[in-house]
């Protein structure tokens, strides 16, 4: 089992936690004015590489609270995790 990182509780069983996906996704300035095209593009569409990206959990059977981690899609590796008010981390 591996151990998730939660920045308010510390360490905790991954069992506890839930993928939020995509980190540092902007909602749309003007909501009101996309197409449904637009609105499904925002909604569905993500990125998904092989190795480093952002993304966002939820630490659900804790403190319910969410964050933003760096993890390598392909090893699984948390490389780092931080709150949503703070900077993405340049490298870790």
């Amino acid at each position: 089992m591996q151990l998730i990182k939660c920045p308010w509780c510390g360490p905790r069983e991954e069992t506890e936690f839930h993928y939020g996906g995509q980190a540092h996704v902007e909602y749309p300035a003007e909501p009101a004015a996309l197409s449904d095209e637009e609105w499904a593009r925002y909604l569905f569409f993500r990125d998904n590489p092989k190795g480093r990206f952002a993304e966002r959990w939820s630490h659900s059977h804790g403190c319910r609270r969410w964050f933003n981690a760096i993890r390598d899609t392909a090893t699984y590796r948390f490389e780092a995790v931080y709150r949503p008010d703070e900077p993405q981390p340049v490298n870790s």
